[in-house]
This record gives C-alpha cells, structure tokens and sequence, in this order.
C-alpha cells in the first residue's frame, strides 16, 4: 500500500468563538476536537502526521503529546500558507497525505480510509472530500464542468450568485500526492477576498497543468461539520451524543429516553445496564453489567461494577463494587471506594474512604479519610470530623460496628471490631473491642423552669 501521511491543521484562535480557549480545544462529547481528529487519523495508519499549530500550540502540543510532529505558523495567512509550514517534514515523500482541519470532529475514519482508497484508484493529484449541503451558506463550493469534472473550489466570499446556488460544499478534507501538493503550494497566491494563501487555490493550479483532480462525495453530510462558533459547537456535540448513544444501544444497552442522556466519547457500558433520563456520564468512566443508572445522575472517571445501582447522585474519581447502591442524592468524592452490597444512602458524602462489604451507611452523614470495615452500620447524622483546620485526619472503623446517630468522629481515632457508640456521642479517643463508648454530657431537667421563660 502507498504511504500515507496526514496535516492536522490546528493553527487558528477562533475568534468567532469568543473563547479564552482555543478553538480545537473545545470539547465535543468530553474530548477536544483536535483529540478526536487525530484519533481518527490514527486509525488510517499514517506513517506521519504533522500538525500545524500557532495560537494556544504549547496546549495544542500537551495534548497530542508524541502522536505527531509540530510545525508552526507564527503568522495566520491562510490554509495554504499553514500547510507550507509542514514541508520540512514531507516534502519530497512519495506517497499520499491527508489534510485535515482540527475543527472537523465528526468525520470517522472509515470516511477517511475511503478517501484514500478513491484518491489511489483514481490516481489522482488531488482529491476533494465533498459533501451535499441542502443549506451550503459559509462553505466553498465544488465547481464541475459540463461532464462533472471539479475545475475549481470557490470560497462564499468569492463566489458569483450562481456559484452560491451550488449544494456540493469542500468539506476542507482532502488528498494529495505529497510531491504534486508541495510543488503546487510553491505556485499560490493573495488574489482573494481575504488576500490569504488558499489552499483550495491548488485546484486550480493542478487543473491548468493537466493533473487529475477527484472529489469523494460522503453520503453523511453532518460529517463535514467545521465547528467555527458556539452554535456550531452545539450541534457538533448533539450529533456526536447521537452516534455514542446509538452504539450502546447496538452493543444491549437500555435508554429510557437518549436524547436527553450525555454520555462522552470512550465511556464503557456493559449489557442489560439501563440509563435514565439526564444522565451524565463522563471522562473515563466504566459501568458495568445489568447496572441502573438512576435519573440526573453525573458520574466522572468512576468505576462502576455490575448490578449497581446509582439513584440520582454524583460520583467522581471513585469505584463502586457489585450488587452496592448509591444514593438518591449521595455524593462520592474523588478515593471513594464502595464495597460489594454495601449501601449509601440519601444525602451521604463520601470522600477518600473505604467501605467495607455490607456496610450500611444510611442517611445524612459525612465519611471522609476513614477505612470501614464489614457489616457496620453509620448512624443518621454522623460526622467523620477529618480537618482541623490545618491537617486531614484519618478514622479507622473495623468489622460489625455500630455508630450511634449523630456521633462525632473526631480524628484521629480506630473503633475495633464490635463496637458501638451511643447516639450523640462525640468520640476523641479509641474504642477497644467490644466496648459500647458514650461520650455526651449528662442530661438536667429543671422541673417547672420551661413556664418561666419568655415564649
């Protein structure tokens, strides 16, 4: 097979934006464009990529890392002078290069590979990635003679009213023999309404000598979707939620209502797992087989095991093992690890603590810096007190303990095995294996005084 290379053009700010960001770190469905884009490139096996950076290309760079070379362009004077800045790197190669905006996320890589095949059978200079827009306001238009030969591209701001009737729209993907494109690139120039270096003006140029220039029509035009503004933005990442959803369908997964369900790209979902309405599940979060995921519950870099149940609570950076269930309206923070059948309940935070199997923590308590073991129970009300103010504290609990609702946990502190605490005890010192600790004053009744005062 001819080698392949790719130009990931990442260069501009995005002004239409309106952003501090840059503009192919915007995410769509939790990761930035330029991440899906190369993702995407990847999987057509070039021998190199290069991409062309400019405004925000230290941030660019940190987040492709080593998956590609840099080049950059100091000064934005058009598509055309961006990809010239990748010559140090490929002029001269034999083979075929893609170029491909950073902005373009719902472009797949079978589209990709079919363009590379149509360019090679071909055998052409260059080959457009084409696509039929019923609405083609903003794009370059495809100009083909009488016999449906591309002649030229032409951009909105350039185009005669007829050429703006046109639907078949340059999608900014494209084809070239690497020697033809680096040949042609030194050949362009500013007669335009931008005064810019065109690439699209390469059209033309191989027209006039004679070299064979195709175009590749997709049959899917939300492909091309070039994500310029936040409206843009928006539809981009509605479109790519589609295709996420409709996967986990295909693959046994249950949505009682998808269109109302955001999930990110690269979130794993096991069989006979059901997801309710406004569902958020992000990063990299992996759940698990014949799970509930509960209605308006947000789940960030989590792992949750099989047969779980999570009901309308929040959980970040945290593990939740089988046949466990979690809230409605819990909160895990990041470190907390749930125990197999062990249940938090409504109005629960936990934060870097671990639950041992069976363990019962109920209703409004809060369990940070702490280890619990087996079969306990937590109390209503219970607090872990973990701060004071300077340091975090850490609370050991053991096995078939019972904390007393409203205790107080004042760590550091270990309960060993078989303890109990009574109800409003506030515990500064450990408790010893089978001991019952109460810690509260002593209660004074004054008999009649309550008549006395002023309500």
């Amino acid at each position: 097979m001819e080698k392949r290379y790719a130009v990931i053009l990442a260069a501009g700010k995005g002004t239409r934006m309106k952003s501090k960001l840059y503009k192919v770190l915007h995410p769509v469905a939790g990761k930035p464009m330029v991440e899906h884009i190369i993702e995407r490139v990847i999987e057509t096996k070039p021998e190199q990529i290069v991409t062309i950076v400019g405004h925000g290309a230290e941030k660019v760079k940190a987040q492709l890392g080593e998956r590609s070379e840099y080049a950059l362009q100091a000064e934005q004077l058009g598509t055309g002078h961006a990809v010239v800045q990748a010559a140090e790197f490929l002029k001269g190669k034999k083979g075929t290069t893609l170029v491909i905006s950073g902005d373009t996320p719902l472009l797949t890589s079978q589209t990709l590979d079919n363009l590379f095949d149509y360019h090679q059978g071909k055998k052409a200079s260059a080959t457009i990635l084409t696509a039929h827009a019923e609405h083609p306001a903003g794009y370059g238009r495809i100009i083909r003679d009488h016999v449906g030969i591309v002649e030229k591209i032409v951009e909105q701001k350039d185009a005669t009213l007829e050429e703006a009737r046109i639907q078949e729209i340059n999608t900014g993907t494209y084809c070239f023999d690497n020697q033809a494109l680096f040949d042609a690139l030194e050949k362009i120039g500013t007669n335009n309404a931008q005064g810019e270096y065109y690439l699209t003006d390469i059209i033309e140029i191989m027209k006039n000598e004679d070299k064979t220039v195709a175009a590749y029509q997709t049959e899917d035009f939300e492909e091309s979707i070039g994500v310029n503004d936040r409206i843009a933005l928006a539809e981009a990442n509605k479109i790519m939620r589609q295709r996420i959803n409709k996967m986990h369908m295909i693959n046994g997964v249950s949505f009682i209502d998808p269109a109302a369900t955001y999930i990110d790209s690269g979130v794993e979902i096991g069989h006979d797992t059901i997801i309710e309405p406004g569902v958020q599940l992000q990063g990299k979060t992996v759940i698990g087989s014949d799970c509930v995921i509960g209605a308006h519950s947000k789940i960030v870099d989590s792992v949750i095991e099989d047969n779980v149940e999570i009901k309308s609570s929040v959980v970040e950076e945290s593990v939740v093992r089988k046949h466990a269930d979690v809230g409605p309206y819990a909160h895990l923070r990041p470190k907390a690890d749930i125990g197999e059948r062990a249940h938090i309940g409504n109005f629960v935070e936990i934060k870097k603590a671990t639950i041992g199997e069976d363990t019962k923590v109920g209703h409004l308590t809060y369990v940070g810096d702490a280890t619990l073991g087996k079969n306990s129970n937590i109390g209503c009300g219970v607090v872990f007190v973990n701060y004071d103010g300077k340091n975090k504290f850490h609370t050991n609990i053991g096995d078939h303990v019972f904390i007393g609702s409203s205790t107080n946990l004042i760590a550091p502190v270990t309960l060993e095995d078989n303890t109990v605490t009574a109800a409003g005890s506030t515990i500064t010192q450990d408790v010893k294996e089978g001991d019952l600790a109460i810690a509260r004053a002593r209660q004074v009744n004054k008999e009649g005084y309550a008549s006395r005062l002023p309500f």
